[in-house]
């Protein structure tokens, strides 16, 4: 089961701004306001960004279609238009004003990005590119760092993910070179891993909270021993911002925490936080990988290929400000707000893993053991 570029597709959050700030940058004190446009802002990572920048009193502009969740931050200035300068009005909207950064986290062909950034360079101080783990050469090298091989597209000109999503990668890499093309010297390239926490209507790390919060017997892939990274959403925001704040440019690595984490601390986590009771019947990583019809969410196998795929460092984020709140917060306040929307947003969120795709690993496993 070897992790693909869907794996690390991401989504969208907004809650409240004091729990989105850490209390290692909530006491920081704001610097003089910042004029900060998003490309985006109301999936997953924008609607966070907005939260953070409002409460830090920077100044902001959201451009996107005006078709997810049009009705966040209604005291927000808004543009509309399409990042594809081809359909529609285009990027239009973005012909006039001036700002001190843009954040970018909606581009995925390098076409588009290249005409925003050509578009905004002479208008913009510094722009901030959401990239991905994802845009690094496979296979990723275990402990591998900013310096690593990209990947490189067999079509540049392609803009379709392709069927399995094996462009992902190199449309993300080509994308920060037309951005670096654009703004030489003014562009920082943040490439998150798994984007995860309240509000990510994905479903993949929402999963392991839920599913044992439902109690009985749970499948677990691999070992305990096993490395994990991923970065609260709230966490990401607040580090953006803070690059903001301090000009800082470069290629980042967004993937936490700072000290590796194992497997067995998040299993940990989610066995805290649920209401019921549960019993753990790990599946070992060797059996996982070749069960390629059963995509057990946010873990990868730690051997062959995919061994690198949670050890990349974030020494350099660190350095820049990077913070991480424990997982075991973001594990509880996920659980926390999935039972929120069911209510309130009649469920918009689908698990990543379903109840018969688990009876049939554990059924594949029991017969494979005897």
């Amino acid at each position: 089961m070897k992790p693909t570029r869907r794996h690390l597709m991401q989504w969208t959050a907004g809650l409240g701004a004091l729990s989105l700030l850490p209390q290692s940058h909530a006491a920081d004190k704001a610097p003089a306001p910042k004029r900060i446009l998003v490309l985006g802002g109301t999936g997953f990572l924008g609607p966070a960004i907005v939260e953070v920048a409002k409460a830090r009193g920077h100044v902001l502009t959201l451009f996107n279609r005006g078709k997810t969740r049009p009705g966040l931050f209604p005291d927000v200035e808004k543009r509309q238009g399409d990042r594809d300068p081809l359909k529609g009005e285009g990027l239009k909207s973005l012909e006039t004003g001036e700002w001190d950064a843009v954040i970018d986290d909606s581009g995925y062909y390098p076409r588009m990005v290249g005409a925003s950034a050509q578009l905004l360079a002479p208008r913009v101080k510094q722009y901030i590119y959401i990239s991905s783990i994802s845009a690094y050469k496979e296979p990723v090298p275990v402990g591998g760092d900013e310096d690593s091989p990209l990947a490189v597209l067999a079509d540049p000109t392609v803009e379709t993910m392709g069927k399995n999503f094996e462009n992902y990668g190199g449309l993300k890499a080509a994308c920060e070179a037309a951005v670096a093309k654009a703004l030489p010297g003014r562009s920082t390239i943040v490439r998150p891993g798994y984007i995860v926490g309240p509000d990510d209507p994905t479903g993949r790390f929402t999963y392991w909270p839920v599913r044992f919060d439902k109690g009985g017997e749970i499948a677990v892939p691999g070992a305990p021993t096993d490395p994990l990274q991923l970065i609260d959403v709230r966490d990401l925001a607040t580090w953006l911002v803070h690059l903001v704040e301090n000009g800082t440019m470069g290629q980042f690595n967004a993937v936490g925490p700072a000290e590796p984490m194992s497997w067995g601390r998040v299993i940990a986590a989610c066995q805290k936080s649920a209401g019921t009771p549960g019993t753990v019947t790990w599946v070992p990583g060797e059996f996982m990988a070749k069960q390629e019809d059963l995509d057990m969410p946010i873990w990868a196998p730690y051997l062959g290929d995919s061994k690198g795929f949670h050890t990349w460092r974030t020494t350099r984020a660190v350095q820049a400000g990077l913070k991480f709140r424990p997982v075991e917060q973001t594990v509880a306040d996920t659980l926390a707000w999935y039972k929120t929307q069911l209510k309130e947003e009649k469920g918009r969120v689908k698990l990543a893993f379903s109840a018969e795709q688990e009876a049939t690993l554990l059924q594949r496993w029991k017969q494979a053991k005897g």
